[in-house]
């Protein structure tokens, strides 16, 4: 099984220090987690590990040769459900992750709808917020499509997060060759639907996995949260069922890419041992 980690290993750092740390810790893979149209003073003073969507891709490939890592994926998670706007990452932001990706001989990218944060985006009905995933989406998948690259939909959000969801979504985007899924174990759980079943109805639609369990403290809030960042405890201490995802995934057929999103050190190296413990089962 790949295994490889989150670009967000230490806060306040640059995207070179993520690298480093993450080839420290003996991972070979990682994810190219966050990034920007344009420039922002973080990243020029080198406490924002962020990638610039219009910096050349030599830079990155620069950073990955230095530190023996491959890059799995470009992850390009947006506002999908709210009004565009020049502030919000959105499908232009998305088709320069695709670009990217092109360039760093990537073959996958992440996106998700996310959560509204304005008046209008909660107001939506359902169909109307498939129609507005599938208007922002359109043109990304042509650019997506005729580069080679796999644009994958992760839970992270209202529709994402259910099978049903889900389903309507990559029936009303269509381009099966193109459009697949990225299960994000804890997303999906946390958002109320059943990472399980997820594997069950899409099976090989799933091309990548972001593992997270879930602490029983989070049960009292699910189906209200569309997503979290990182787990905080090692894969399989927690109530999401990783060591039968993994096996459920595996026969399946599933052998893509998969990115570790666990906070701490510890608890990272504990969490890669028993999903090869698990995938040798």
């Amino acid at each position: 099984m790949i295994i490889g980690c989150f670009a967000l290993v230490q806060p306040f750092s640059s995207m070179d220090r993520q690298f480093q740390l993450i080839r420290e810790l003996g991972f070979d893979y990682a994810d190219l987690t966050d990034n920007h149209d344009g420039a922002t003073l973080g990243t020029e003073y080198g406490f924002s590990a962020s990638v610039s969507l219009d910096g050349h891709p030599s830079r990155v490939r620069e950073m990955l040769a230095r530190h023996r890592l491959t890059l799995t994926s470009v992850c390009a998670h947006a506002n999908l459900l709210d009004p565009a706007s020049p502030d919000r990452y959105g499908t232009s932001e998305i088709i320069k992750a695709v670009k990217l990706a092109h360039f760093l001989g990537v073959k996958q990218v992440i996106t998700t709808e996310g959560d509204p944060k304005t008046d209008f985006g909660h107001g939506l009905s359902d169909a109307e917020r498939v129609f507005s995933v599938r208007e922002k989406l359109h043109a990304s998948i042509e650019w997506a499509e005729s580069l080679g690259i796999e644009l994958l939909l992760e839970p992270h959000g209202i529709l994402t997060d259910t099978v049903d969801g889900m389903s309507r979504l990559l029936d009303a985007l269509g381009h099966e060759k193109t459009v697949g899924i990225n299960l994000d174990t804890g997303n999906s759980w946390l958002g109320g639907g059943d990472p399980h079943a997820f594997v069950r109805v899409f099976g090989t639609r799933i091309r990548h996995v972001h593992w997270k369990d879930m602490d029983a403290r989070w049960e009292s809030k699910r189906g209200t949260v569309y997503g979290c960042g990182m787990g905080d405890i090692p894969l399989g201490d927690g109530v999401v069922g990783i060591e039968s995802l993994v096996a459920a995934l595996l026969e399946s057929g599933f052998d893509g890419p998969t990115t570790l999103e666990v906070a701490g050190p510890e608890n990272m190296k504990k969490s890669a041992d028993r999903l090869l413990a698990w995938s040798r089962r």
